[in-house]
């Protein structure tokens, strides 16, 4: 039911984040990093996640927004608790999801991966919607892209020293990836 033209996903909301950039030239998509966000963490006010990916948080509304306010991140995708899918970045180019990681050997991951936030925490379960919508959207990205499914990983995975997410309530048996027993 979902389909991509000019790298964007039709269902999608799309909300341009400015950051982003150009990929390395002669970059192959080749990895999805699976992320899990909440701001503030376990609270799911989904206009605070696009606030951050459009650089228009404001330090004031929250104590745990002023570390945060001044980072410039942005994530492909979100799915929200509803399911609903939000894209920031087009999947041609660079969104800055990863930060300092590694994948077989080659670091940078952001140059060749498309990162997908759920909106969730590492206290929380996920909700079966979202499950639904990112086995659809990683479908359709594995067919565009030609992404193997031992190439969709958490943050975690490439970044452990850092990141936890997408945390211990992920389950990955859920996920359209069949050999992945994270």
């Amino acid at each position: 039911f979902m389909n991509i033209s000019d790298h964007i996903i039709d269902d999608a909301r799309y909300i341009a984040s400015p950051n982003h950039d150009s990929r390395p030239e002669k970059t192959s998509i080749s990895l999805i990093i699976i992320h899990a966000i909440s701001m503030p963490v376990g609270e799911y006010v989904t206009e605070n996640i696009v606030k951050l990916f459009t650089n228009e948080l404001n330090p004031d509304d929250h104590p745990d927004f002023k570390a945060v306010s001044d980072l410039k991140v942005s994530s492909h995708l979100l799915i929200t608790r509803s399911g609903d899918v939000l894209q920031f970045v087009p999947f041609h180019k660079r969104a800055w999801h990863a930060g300092i990681s590694v994948f077989e050997e080659q670091e940078n991951c952001n140059d060749f991966s498309i990162g997908i936030e759920l909106e969730g925490c590492d206290d929380d379960i996920f909700e079966e919607i979202q499950y639904e919508v990112l086995n659809s959207i990683l479908n359709l990205l594995k067919n565009e892209y030609s992404i193997p499914d031992k190439n969709i990983v958490g943050h975690q995975h490439v970044a452990p020293e850092r990141k936890t997410d997408p945390g211990p309530n992920f389950d990955w048996s859920k996920i359209n990836a069949g050999h992945l027993d994270r």
